[in-house]
């Protein structure tokens, strides 16, 4: 029986190393993570369309590009990246954002990413 726990726990250790060298996420994982993070308002790109044309919200800057200092783990990058939006979008006077685009761009020869994230901020009511 130890012996079975022994390669249990290195089976758990072994796991958990391969899911922290993860480089990137799916784009849903994305989309479901960073409104989760961000104080602003998230807002997907049909969101957005409707809030405007409804005059609900404005467009204060389009093309925004933020690259995120690097984290840990990639949901690290997108706590930092979602830092950057909350910060642009305070300074450009508003409180939303849309996602535009986003990349995990390679930085060394040794595979390390860092998150490049596209996006534009708002004025809603």
């Amino acid at each position: 029986m130890s012996n079975f726990k022994n390669i249990l726990f290195s089976v758990s250790i072994l796991s958990l190393l391969l899911l922290s060298c993860a480089t990137s996420m799916t784009p849903s994982q994305v989309g479901n993570t960073l409104p989760t993070l961000t104080q602003s308002n998230y807002f997907s790109q049909i969101q957005a369309i409707e809030a405007v044309k409804s005059n609900k919200c404005q467009i204060l800057v389009k093309g925004r590009n933020y690259v995120a200092p690097m984290g840990f783990t990639v949901k690290d990058d997108l706590k930092n990246a979602a830092r950057g939006i909350d910060e642009w979008v305070k300074m450009d006077g508003g409180n939303a954002y849309i996602l535009t685009n986003y990349k995990w761009v390679t930085v060394d020869s040794n595979g390390a990413t860092q998150l490049h994230i596209d996006f534009d901020t708002m004025l809603c009511q």
